[in-house]
């Protein structure tokens, strides 16, 4: 036979009186348990945003607490009480208008944490804003939606190359103004819609960001005294029609040639002058030839063909100028050559393309 299990205690499982006993254990008083809908009264009462659960917990626990004689009263009436409290403050904000506005403050301060962003992660397109000075140092931006007004608009980056150690901030200077020009021309090429009071600007590393490896220069337009952008200035293949965009890349190399005039005048330099000449003359012979090869809408057509012939009369004036004998027979033909880069059908012409049609129609506010 194998032995039962030694129970150390005598009087275990059944009690002092053994089983069937009589004594006070078989009559003692079932323990009683607490109304789960008590406790759901109590928390949904002290939970804010869920007031008047917890008063319909409180109200439907208080019969039951007193049907099946369990423990919980205080804690139905605690949540009812604190429940009716509740809702009352809640149809008070409501009407008032109080939650809405927290509301949204909450809405928008996630919305500009969520918006902040580094000034060296910015990318092409984004439009921002600066808290502090745009001319001073800075590495945190709020990036903006374009529509909204902003101070600054990424017009695109590169890289630092060539420099095996830090080049300082001349150098750097020198290399970023020149690229983030060239950047900015082909990002907004309708010139005619470039605000006055809108610059080239850009973000170069510090020495010190610089040692940690960073070689990213980031070019933007800025607002300098004016009001702030509204609207993207962006004008470029991504944003304009084949039309428009032959249109522009063919007129703005006059505009570049134009720019390039000598800081002498012929008097002193004439070779200079008469090469500049030659320039504009180029370029005018060149957009003309372009503007003839591209097949127009419709409604463009007719505009463009007058624009082609003012170009070449244009062009005829800038060909003498080039080939000016002498200083005096140069200023004879300066001016006829320059007020003859004033075409009255280009502004047709541009409108007919839904390009800006007059100087400075940007989207500054």
């Amino acid at each position: 036979m194998v032995p039962g299990p030694y129970n150390a205690n005598p009087y275990a499982p059944y009690g002092p009186y053994g089983p069937g006993a009589t004594g006070p254990a078989a009559y003692a008083t079932p323990h009683q348990t607490t109304n789960g809908l008590a406790i759901a009264s109590l928390v949904s009462g002290v939970v804010c945003c869920l007031p008047p659960l917890g008063l319909v917990f409180g109200l439907i626990a208080l019969p039951q607490i007193r049907k099946r004689n369990q423990t919980g009263k205080g804690l139905a009436i605690a949540g009812i009480v604190l429940s009716a409290l509740s809702s009352v403050i809640m149809i008070v904000g409501l009407v008032t208008g109080v939650f809405g506005e927290a509301w949204r403050g909450f809405q928008k301060g996630v919305e500009e944490a969520a918006s902040s962003s580094s000034a060296f992660s910015l990318r092409t397109g984004q439009c921002y804003n600066v808290d502090g000075e745009m001319e001073a140092e800075t590495s945190d931006v709020l990036v903006v939606h374009c529509d909204r007004p902003h101070e600054g608009e990424v017009t695109g980056g590169f890289k630092l190359t060539g420099f095996t150690t830090w080049p300082g901030e001349t150098a750097i200077d020198d290399v970023a103004e020149k690229r983030c020009q060239d950047i900015g021309q082909a990002y907004a090429l309708d010139s005619w819609a470039f605000p006055d009071d809108v610059y080239d600007f850009y973000y170069m590393p510090s020495r010190a960001s610089w040692r940690a490896g960073d070689r990213a220069v980031t070019c933007a337009f800025i607002v300098d005294g004016g009001e702030p952008m509204k609207g993207s200035l962006r004008s470029d293949k991504t944003t304009l029609d084949a039309h428009q965009l032959h249109y522009l890349t063919t007129m703005n190399p006059i505009d570049d040639a134009l720019n390039e005039e000598p800081e002498e005048d012929a008097d002193e330099d004439l070779a200079g002058n008469r090469e500049w000449a030659g320039k504009v003359h180029g370029a005018l012979t060149g957009a003309s030839r372009s503007l003839k090869s591209h097949t127009w809408s419709p409604a463009a057509a007719p505009r463009v063909a007058e624009l082609v012939k003012e170009l070449d009369t244009s062009a005829k004036e800038w060909d003498r100028l080039a080939k000016a004998a002498d200083a005096d027979v140069f200023w004879e033909h300066y001016d006829v050559a320059y007020d003859g880069t004033y075409w009255e059908s280009e502004s047709e012409a541009r409108r007919a393309l839904d390009l800006a049609a007059t100087l400075d129609s940007g989207t500054s506010a």
